[in-house]
């Protein structure tokens, strides 16, 4: 018997790519329904990855309405991620929403309101923090190594990777471009290692500049169509919290830069430093000596759930999603935590819309 029914809304590309190769691999989980605007995307799903019988609709109402789930995850463009997951978690289902948490600050808040409200579980896709780098530096975090870190930057630079799929360049249904889709992953890395969840304003800029070019691109996903590209080629905040520490915030699908770095975050504290640009280095003084830490991730680590240590970050994900709801423990991505990501790059958009900071908590 299955411990876990499971429904798939959204059955394109992340859910194909991410979610479902790994529930497949999560003991006790059963995909039994799987939903799509596009039925047979669903269809298709429910070949590859559903139980004998797995069930397929085109409206996620209706999966709610007439199946009996434990947990949803909800994998369709931004602009229904909270549509979604609000009924889902009413409909007394968990809910593994993919990032980001929502369009907008006002979403996201409702979606957390709503998972106090019904008691359900909600976690966001941030699966950049199971990387072994990432967990390696959580642990230096935690052990007080770097001391306070006042100053970081979150890096999500592509030089020119756009993505020309799907609705990833349609501002209606996605909510914006770079900063949404990558910028999101080294943000929430960022507020994570810092353990600091306390903005108190922040300062916005957001480009199409290179989004207006015609052929000849030189894009990795081949050339873009203008007149669709209405989300911005790139986008910068900069972000004060309370205490008074900085964090400077960089995304870009398209940018004239060599300087490329994705889903990854360099900090500053008062005891050492550290940065993922060339690998995991820390580096500090010791004894009257500059030194910079390298660690070895070739060989094996810790497991940060049951099972295999050496698995993929959306593999750990999954496991530890479930682990969670297994237990009754906090998932590793709390929605409080998703929610202030969101919030801020709401905020950083604001303020390129308005020319002026934008204040948060006023």
């Amino acid at each position: 018997m299955a411990e876990f029914k499971v429904a798939v809304i959204g059955c394109g590309g992340i859910a194909n790519g991410k979610h479902m190769p790994s529930l497949k691999q999560v003991p006790g989980v059963e995909m039994v329904a799987f939903c799509d605007i596009i039925i047979e995307r669903a269809q298709a799903a429910a070949e590859k990855f559903g139980v004998e019988g797995a069930r397929v609709y085109s409206c996620y109402k209706e999966l709610l309405e007439k199946e009996q789930l434990d947990v949803v995850h909800v994998c369709t463009p931004n602009r229904s991620h909270c549509e979604i997951s609000v009924a889902a978690m009413e409909a007394g289902c968990h809910v593994m929403c993919e990032k980001p948490m929502a369009i907008n600050e006002a979403d996201a808040r409702t979606m957390l309101e709503t998972a106090k409200k019904t008691g359900k579980k909600l976690t966001i896709g941030y699966q950049s923090r199971y990387r072994p780098d990432a967990q390696y530096l959580k642990a230096e975090c935690e052990k007080g190594t770097l001391g306070e870190v006042y100053y970081a930057k979150a890096h999500a630079i592509r030089r020119r990777a756009v993505p020309t799929w799907g609705v990833f360049l349609n501002e209606y249904e996605q909510g914006g471009g770079p900063l949404v889709d990558i910028g999101t992953h080294a943000l929430d890395l960022t507020l994570w290692m810092m353990d600091n969840y306390k903005p108190k304003y922040c300062v916005g800029t957001k480009y199409h500049k290179l989004s207006q070019q015609k052929g000849n691109t030189g894009n990795a996903w081949g050339d873009w169509n203008p007149d669709e590209f209405t989300v911005e080629d790139s986008a910068f905040g900069f972000i004060v919290m309370e205490n008074g520490a900085t964090i400077v915030l960089e995304s870009s699908w398209a940018l004239n830069t060599l300087d490329v770095h994705e889903a990854k975050t360099s900090l500053c504290g008062t005891l050492a430093g550290a940065d993922m640009l060339n690998g995991l280095r820390i580096n500090g003084v010791n004894n009257g000596r500059q030194y910079v830490l390298e660690p070895n991730f070739k060989a094996g680590g810790v497991a940060f759930v049951e099972g295999d240590s050496n698995a993929r970050p959306e593999v750990l994900e999954a496991l530890q999603w479930y682990h969670a709801l297994k237990t009754n423990t906090d998932p590793c991505v709390l929605p409080e935590q998703a929610y202030i990501v969101s919030a801020i790059l709401d905020g950083i958009y604001k303020s390129a819309i308005s020319g002026e900071p934008f204040y948060f908590n006023k």
